[in-house]
Protein backbone atom coordinates (compact mmCIF):
# COMPACT_ATOMS: atom_id res chain seq x y z
CA UNK A 1 0.00 0.00 0.00
CA UNK A 2 2.86 2.15 1.16
CA UNK A 3 4.84 1.43 -1.93
CA UNK A 4 1.55 2.27 -4.24
CA UNK A 5 0.96 5.39 -2.84
CA UNK A 6 4.37 6.60 -3.24
CA UNK A 7 4.23 5.93 -7.06
CA UNK A 8 0.93 7.48 -7.15
CA UNK A 9 2.09 10.53 -5.53
CA UNK A 10 5.03 10.48 -7.74
CA UNK A 11 2.83 10.45 -10.88
CA UNK A 12 0.58 13.15 -9.42
CA UNK A 13 3.69 15.79 -9.16
CA UNK A 14 5.34 14.72 -12.72
CA UNK A 15 1.62 15.56 -14.12
CA UNK A 16 1.28 18.67 -12.49
CA UNK A 17 4.86 20.09 -13.27
CA UNK A 18 3.42 18.97 -16.68
CA UNK A 19 0.80 20.98 -16.50
CA UNK A 20 2.67 23.68 -15.25
CA UNK A 21 4.96 23.86 -17.88
CA UNK A 22 2.36 23.67 -20.41
CA UNK A 23 0.30 26.19 -19.30
CA UNK A 24 3.78 28.39 -19.01
CA UNK A 25 4.82 27.92 -23.01
CA UNK A 26 0.95 28.76 -23.70
CA UNK A 27 1.49 31.90 -21.55
CA UNK A 28 4.55 32.83 -23.12
CA UNK A 29 3.53 31.69 -26.59
CA UNK A 30 0.47 33.98 -26.60
CA UNK A 31 1.81 37.38 -24.79
CA UNK A 32 3.10 39.43 -27.04
CA UNK A 33 6.71 40.54 -26.48
CA UNK A 34 8.00 43.14 -24.83
CA UNK A 35 7.82 46.73 -26.42
CA UNK A 36 11.46 48.83 -27.43
CA UNK A 37 10.76 52.00 -25.02
CA UNK A 38 9.27 54.72 -27.23
CA UNK A 39 6.28 52.69 -28.62
CA UNK A 40 3.37 52.12 -27.04
CA UNK A 41 0.09 49.73 -28.04
CA UNK A 42 -3.29 49.35 -27.26
CA UNK A 43 -5.96 46.80 -28.47
CA UNK A 44 -9.37 47.64 -30.62
CA UNK A 45 -11.54 47.19 -34.03
CA UNK A 46 -11.24 48.48 -36.80
CA UNK A 47 -13.92 51.60 -37.41
CA UNK A 48 -15.15 54.02 -39.85
CA UNK A 49 -17.07 57.10 -40.57
CA UNK A 50 -20.80 55.78 -41.65
CA UNK A 51 -23.04 58.61 -43.53
CA UNK A 52 -26.40 58.42 -43.23
CA UNK A 53 -28.51 59.06 -46.89
CA UNK A 54 -31.66 61.00 -45.81
CA UNK A 55 -34.34 62.33 -47.66
CA UNK A 56 -34.64 65.92 -47.15
CA UNK A 57 -38.20 66.78 -48.49
CA UNK A 58 -40.89 63.86 -47.24
CA UNK A 59 -42.20 61.80 -49.87
CA UNK A 60 -42.73 58.39 -51.91
CA UNK A 61 -39.39 56.43 -52.64
CA UNK A 62 -39.49 55.86 -56.64
CA UNK A 63 -36.09 53.78 -56.65
CA UNK A 64 -33.06 52.61 -55.08
CA UNK A 65 -30.24 52.41 -57.56
CA UNK A 66 -27.44 50.58 -55.29
CA UNK A 67 -27.49 47.27 -53.40
CA UNK A 68 -25.63 46.69 -49.61
CA UNK A 69 -21.72 46.09 -50.64
CA UNK A 70 -21.82 48.76 -53.45
CA UNK A 71 -18.89 50.87 -54.49
CA UNK A 72 -20.16 54.26 -54.19
CA UNK A 73 -18.30 57.53 -55.91
CA UNK A 74 -19.08 61.13 -54.71
CA UNK A 75 -22.26 62.69 -56.51
CA UNK A 76 -23.41 59.58 -57.74
CA UNK A 77 -27.27 58.78 -57.31
CA UNK A 78 -28.19 56.47 -55.11
CA UNK A 79 -32.06 56.58 -54.83
CA UNK A 80 -35.02 58.73 -56.31
CA UNK A 81 -37.92 60.05 -54.81
CA UNK A 82 -40.73 60.58 -56.60
CA UNK A 83 -41.34 64.40 -57.96
CA UNK A 84 -44.49 63.57 -59.90
CA UNK A 85 -46.30 66.51 -58.02
CA UNK A 86 -43.31 68.57 -57.82
CA UNK A 87 -42.89 68.44 -61.70
CA UNK A 88 -46.82 69.27 -62.18
CA UNK A 89 -46.47 72.43 -59.63
CA UNK A 90 -43.06 73.46 -61.61
CA UNK A 91 -45.38 73.36 -64.73
CA UNK A 92 -47.65 75.79 -63.36
CA UNK A 93 -44.79 78.22 -61.65
CA UNK A 94 -43.14 78.27 -65.28
CA UNK A 95 -46.85 79.66 -66.81
CA UNK A 96 -47.17 81.95 -63.87
CA UNK A 97 -43.55 83.11 -65.03
CA UNK A 98 -44.78 83.74 -68.50
CA UNK A 99 -48.21 85.51 -67.15
CA UNK A 100 -46.00 87.89 -64.86
CA UNK A 101 -44.40 88.85 -67.87
CA UNK A 102 -47.36 89.58 -69.74
CA UNK A 103 -48.41 91.67 -67.16
CA UNK A 104 -45.31 93.60 -66.79
CA UNK A 105 -45.56 94.07 -71.07
CA UNK A 106 -49.52 95.33 -70.66
CA UNK A 107 -48.14 97.58 -67.80
CA UNK A 108 -45.49 99.08 -69.81
CA UNK A 109 -48.14 100.18 -72.78
CA UNK A 110 -50.36 101.51 -70.32
CA UNK A 111 -47.51 103.57 -69.30
CA UNK A 112 -46.99 104.83 -72.52
CA UNK A 113 -49.83 105.74 -73.24
CA UNK A 114 -50.65 107.57 -69.90
CA UNK A 115 -47.61 109.62 -70.40
CA UNK A 116 -48.92 110.54 -74.07
CA UNK A 117 -51.87 111.66 -72.33
CA UNK A 118 -50.13 113.62 -69.30
CA UNK A 119 -47.98 115.43 -72.06
CA UNK A 120 -51.10 116.28 -74.20
CA UNK A 121 -53.23 117.46 -71.15
CA UNK A 122 -50.15 119.55 -70.48
CA UNK A 123 -50.62 121.07 -73.57
CA UNK A 124 -54.00 121.77 -73.39
CA UNK A 125 -53.45 123.93 -70.03
CA UNK A 126 -50.43 125.87 -71.81
CA UNK A 127 -52.86 127.21 -74.55
CA UNK A 128 -55.35 127.37 -71.61
CA UNK A 129 -53.34 130.39 -69.91
CA UNK A 130 -52.57 132.19 -72.80
CA UNK A 131 -55.94 132.26 -73.83
CA UNK A 132 -57.21 133.03 -70.30
CA UNK A 133 -54.38 135.72 -69.90
CA UNK A 134 -56.14 137.38 -73.40
CA UNK A 135 -59.68 136.92 -71.74
CA UNK A 136 -60.67 134.59 -74.41
CA UNK A 137 -61.91 131.55 -72.28
CA UNK A 138 -63.13 131.45 -68.69
CA UNK A 139 -61.51 130.72 -65.43
CA UNK A 140 -63.23 127.73 -65.15
CA UNK A 141 -62.20 126.67 -68.66
CA UNK A 142 -58.90 126.91 -67.19
CA UNK A 143 -59.23 125.00 -63.79
CA UNK A 144 -60.92 122.57 -65.34
CA UNK A 145 -57.54 121.83 -67.86
CA UNK A 146 -55.47 122.19 -64.37
CA UNK A 147 -57.20 119.32 -63.19
CA UNK A 148 -57.09 117.57 -66.01
CA UNK A 149 -53.15 117.71 -65.79
CA UNK A 150 -53.69 116.62 -62.14
CA UNK A 151 -55.98 113.50 -62.93
CA UNK A 152 -53.32 112.39 -65.87
CA UNK A 153 -50.33 112.84 -63.52
CA UNK A 154 -52.34 110.27 -61.28
CA UNK A 155 -53.50 107.76 -63.51
CA UNK A 156 -49.98 107.78 -64.52
CA UNK A 157 -48.75 107.01 -61.14
CA UNK A 158 -51.15 104.23 -61.12
CA UNK A 159 -49.71 102.84 -64.36
CA UNK A 160 -46.30 102.64 -62.95
CA UNK A 161 -47.33 101.20 -59.03
CA UNK A 162 -49.09 98.31 -61.48
CA UNK A 163 -45.65 97.74 -63.58
CA UNK A 164 -43.81 98.00 -60.06
CA UNK A 165 -45.85 95.08 -59.06
CA UNK A 166 -45.74 93.04 -62.36
CA UNK A 167 -41.82 93.24 -61.84
CA UNK A 168 -42.26 92.11 -58.49
CA UNK A 169 -44.82 89.18 -59.34
CA UNK A 170 -42.18 88.40 -61.92
CA UNK A 171 -39.53 87.66 -59.38
CA UNK A 172 -41.71 85.78 -56.96
CA UNK A 173 -42.98 83.47 -59.57
CA UNK A 174 -39.10 82.45 -60.50
CA UNK A 175 -38.32 82.15 -57.56
CA UNK A 176 -40.78 79.51 -56.59
CA UNK A 177 -39.79 78.08 -59.58
CA UNK A 178 -35.75 77.90 -58.61
CA UNK A 179 -37.12 76.44 -55.23
CA UNK A 180 -39.15 73.87 -57.19
CA UNK A 181 -35.88 73.01 -59.19
CA UNK A 182 -34.30 72.45 -55.71
CA UNK A 183 -36.86 70.16 -54.53
CA UNK A 184 -36.77 68.32 -57.79
CA UNK A 185 -32.73 68.06 -57.74
CA UNK A 186 -32.77 67.28 -53.92
CA UNK A 187 -35.18 64.01 -54.75
CA UNK A 188 -31.98 62.48 -56.20
CA UNK A 189 -30.42 61.58 -53.27
CA UNK A 190 -26.78 61.23 -53.90
CA UNK A 191 -23.08 60.20 -52.11
CA UNK A 192 -21.57 62.61 -50.47
CA UNK A 193 -18.16 60.44 -50.20
CA UNK A 194 -16.36 57.95 -51.93
CA UNK A 195 -17.12 54.72 -49.76
CA UNK A 196 -19.68 51.73 -49.67
CA UNK A 197 -23.18 50.71 -49.15
CA UNK A 198 -23.37 49.68 -45.57
CA UNK A 199 -26.93 48.96 -45.09
CA UNK A 200 -30.00 49.66 -47.14
CA UNK A 201 -32.51 50.95 -44.83
CA UNK A 202 -35.95 51.62 -46.83
CA UNK A 203 -37.36 50.01 -50.55
CA UNK A 204 -39.23 51.69 -53.61
CA UNK A 205 -43.01 52.26 -52.77
CA UNK A 206 -42.35 53.37 -48.93
CA UNK A 207 -43.17 57.20 -47.98
CA UNK A 208 -40.30 58.46 -46.29
CA UNK A 209 -40.64 61.70 -43.86
CA UNK A 210 -37.98 64.55 -44.21
CA UNK A 211 -35.48 63.50 -43.12
CA UNK A 212 -36.06 59.77 -43.33
CA UNK A 213 -32.92 57.19 -44.10
CA UNK A 214 -32.45 55.69 -47.35
CA UNK A 215 -28.75 54.39 -46.83
CA UNK A 216 -26.09 54.28 -44.58
CA UNK A 217 -22.49 54.66 -46.59
CA UNK A 218 -19.56 53.46 -44.91
CA UNK A 219 -16.63 56.04 -45.49
CA UNK A 220 -13.56 53.76 -47.13
CA UNK A 221 -11.02 56.24 -46.75
CA UNK A 222 -11.96 57.50 -43.13
CA UNK A 223 -10.83 54.23 -41.79
CA UNK A 224 -9.22 53.77 -37.88
CA UNK A 225 -8.64 52.03 -34.95
CA UNK A 226 -9.55 53.40 -31.31
CA UNK A 227 -7.08 52.17 -28.65
CA UNK A 228 -6.76 52.92 -24.76
CA UNK A 229 -3.47 53.99 -23.44
CA UNK A 230 -2.36 54.41 -20.22
CA UNK A 231 -1.62 58.11 -18.79
CA UNK A 232 2.42 57.96 -19.28
CA UNK A 233 2.23 56.93 -22.31
CA UNK A 234 -0.53 59.29 -23.33
CA UNK A 235 1.08 62.33 -21.72
CA UNK A 236 4.28 61.59 -24.33
CA UNK A 237 1.84 61.16 -27.69
CA UNK A 238 1.82 63.45 -29.88
CA UNK A 239 -1.17 63.93 -32.32
CA UNK A 240 0.24 63.24 -35.97
CA UNK A 241 2.63 60.44 -34.48
CA UNK A 242 3.49 57.23 -36.84
CA UNK A 243 1.21 54.33 -36.10
CA UNK A 244 1.17 51.19 -37.40
CA UNK A 245 -2.01 48.43 -37.22
CA UNK A 246 -1.65 44.70 -37.36
CA UNK A 247 -5.18 42.47 -37.90
CA UNK A 248 -5.90 39.64 -36.39
CA UNK A 249 -7.18 38.61 -39.72
CA UNK A 250 -3.50 39.57 -41.81
CA UNK A 251 -1.31 38.95 -39.24
CA UNK A 252 1.90 39.12 -41.66
CA UNK A 253 1.17 42.93 -42.57
CA UNK A 254 1.28 46.04 -40.85
CA UNK A 255 -0.82 48.53 -42.29
CA UNK A 256 0.53 52.54 -41.91
CA UNK A 257 -1.75 55.00 -40.03
CA UNK A 258 -0.60 57.84 -37.55
CA UNK A 259 -2.54 59.33 -34.00
CA UNK A 260 -5.30 61.79 -35.15
CA UNK A 261 -6.31 62.03 -31.85
CA UNK A 262 -5.75 61.91 -28.07
CA UNK A 263 -8.84 62.46 -25.35
CA UNK A 264 -8.34 65.86 -23.39
CA UNK A 265 -9.90 64.07 -20.42
CA UNK A 266 -9.40 60.78 -18.99
CA UNK A 267 -11.76 57.80 -18.54
CA UNK A 268 -12.13 54.60 -16.00
CA UNK A 269 -11.32 57.47 -12.93
CA UNK A 270 -11.50 56.38 -9.50
CA UNK A 271 -13.62 59.15 -7.51
CA UNK A 272 -10.33 59.53 -5.35
CA UNK A 273 -7.15 59.58 -7.20
CA UNK A 274 -4.60 59.60 -4.40
CA UNK A 275 -1.65 56.43 -5.35
CA UNK A 276 0.51 55.49 -8.21
CA UNK A 277 -1.59 52.61 -8.88
CA UNK A 278 -4.55 54.48 -8.85
CA UNK A 279 -3.21 56.70 -11.51
CA UNK A 280 -2.19 53.82 -13.33
CA UNK A 281 -6.05 53.64 -14.07
CA UNK A 282 -6.43 56.57 -15.67
CA UNK A 283 -6.80 55.99 -19.74
CA UNK A 284 -6.75 57.76 -22.39
CA UNK A 285 -8.47 57.52 -25.82
CA UNK A 286 -6.47 57.64 -28.89
CA UNK A 287 -8.04 57.17 -32.43
CA UNK A 288 -5.35 56.05 -34.80
CA UNK A 289 -6.25 56.62 -38.49
CA UNK A 290 -5.35 54.84 -41.68
CA UNK A 291 -2.91 56.30 -44.54
CA UNK A 292 -5.20 57.35 -46.93
CA UNK A 293 -2.74 56.22 -49.49
CA UNK A 294 -2.78 52.56 -48.47
CA UNK A 295 -6.70 52.63 -48.21
CA UNK A 296 -6.53 53.63 -51.56
CA UNK A 297 -4.71 50.34 -52.75
CA UNK A 298 -6.45 48.30 -50.76
CA UNK A 299 -10.07 50.09 -50.59
CA UNK A 300 -11.39 46.75 -51.48
CA UNK A 301 -9.91 44.89 -48.38
CA UNK A 302 -11.59 47.83 -46.29
CA UNK A 303 -14.10 46.44 -43.15
CA UNK A 304 -15.13 47.36 -39.94
CA UNK A 305 -15.26 45.33 -37.26
CA UNK A 306 -12.11 43.05 -37.14
CA UNK A 307 -9.99 43.02 -34.28
CA UNK A 308 -6.46 43.93 -34.29
CA UNK A 309 -3.84 45.75 -32.60
CA UNK A 310 -2.22 49.34 -32.85
CA UNK A 311 1.51 50.01 -31.92
CA UNK A 312 2.25 53.81 -31.59
CA UNK A 313 5.53 55.90 -31.69
CA UNK A 314 5.59 57.60 -28.45
CA UNK A 315 9.53 58.85 -29.02
CA UNK A 316 9.69 59.94 -32.80
CA UNK A 317 13.25 58.10 -33.03
CA UNK A 318 12.15 54.99 -31.35
CA UNK A 319 12.74 51.77 -33.90
CA UNK A 320 9.83 49.63 -34.29
CA UNK A 321 9.42 45.91 -32.62
CA UNK A 322 11.65 43.10 -34.09
CA UNK A 323 7.95 40.84 -34.02
CA UNK A 324 5.78 43.71 -36.00
CA UNK A 325 5.58 42.52 -40.02
CA UNK A 326 6.31 44.57 -42.71
CA UNK A 327 4.41 47.69 -44.04
CA UNK A 328 3.49 46.96 -47.90
CA UNK A 329 5.53 48.79 -50.51
CA UNK A 330 3.60 51.04 -52.15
Amino acid sequence: MTHRFTMQWKTGVIVLVIVIAAIGSLLQFFQNPELPPGIASGNGRMEAVEVDITTKFGGRLAAVLVKEGDAVEVDQALAQIDTRELDAQLRRAEAEVQRARQQKNSAKAVIAQRKSELSLAKKDLERSRGLYENDSISLEQLQRDETAVQTAKAILAVAQAQSSNAEAAIEAAIANTELLKVQIDDSVLKAPIVGRILYRLAEPGEVLPAGGKVLTVLDTYDVYMTIFLSTRHAARLAIGATARIVLDGIPDMAIPARVTFVAPRAQFTPKEVETRSEREKLMFRVKVKIQPDFLKKYVELTKTGIPGEAYVRIDSNAEWPEHLPQVPTP
